[in-house]
């Protein structure tokens, strides 16, 4: 299977190209804003290293956050578009579980908290058993009560911390995901979106109506 991932939740702009033998290609851009205008020639870049056409592709993966509303938005919309266009499976990854995936790796047989500054005084968290099994789904919490919730578990539970994973780490969930279950995928990935938009209308500058005569 030859999969493409996608990640645009965060700050960086990434894809990579990935096969159960490992990763063929990648291209990241660490962008902050701007994944809308660039992310179609980074999936270029990381198919034309691995050699590879949008033909070749066997399913698409990608980041479905929390994170930013619109980036998240941007890999979400491309993921299904590409997914719809060669008529392939999507998969959509949390940014927690892939966070939480990358700590499992480095310290592995150990329950992971996973837990991502939302800002605005809140943290978005999500626990996960030894083996991987969710013990909490995503959810958007208060600082304080992220901080309760990690000092209640016990003393063997890790606690993974950042913005997003490694683009590979979200290829490398997808592949076993599909392999072990082929209709994962049955539905199209959508947005994680677990509290509004920080950006509100801006009803100030709103044009007065003239009456009519």
């Amino acid at each position: 299977m030859r999969l493409l991932a996608i990640d645009t939740s965060a700050n960086l702009c990434a894809a990579c190209v990935y096969e159960a033998g490992g990763e063929r290609g990648r291209a990241v851009l660490d962008l902050g804003k701007g994944h809308a205008e660039h992310l179609m020639s980074v999936i270029d870049t990381a198919l034309k290293e691995a050699g590879t056409a949008y033909g070749d592709l066997d399913a698409i993966a990608v980041s479905v956050g929390p994170g930013s509303f619109t980036g998240v938005r941007v890999g979400v919309a491309a993921a299904r578009g590409l997914a719809l266009a060669l008529k392939v499976p999507a998969v959509g990854i949390t940014t927690l579980e892939a966070i939480a995936e990358e700590c499992r790796d480095a310290d592995p047989d150990r329950p992971i908290i996973a837990r991502i500054d939302a800002g605005r005084g809140q943290a978005y968290v999500a626990a996960f058993a030894a083996d991987g099994t969710p013990t909490l789904d995503p959810a958007a919490v208060g600082v304080d009560e992220a901080e309760a919730l990690i000092r209640e578990t016990g003393a063997d539970t890790l606690l993974a911390e950042g913005k997003t994973a490694d683009i590979g780490t979200y290829a490398r969930i997808a592949i076993k995901r599909l392999e072990q279950d082929p209709h994962t995928a049955s539905l199209p990935p959508r947005p994680l979106y677990l509290r509004d938009a920080d950006a509100k209308p801006q009803g100030a500058f709103a044009l007065p109506r003239k009456d009519a005569p």
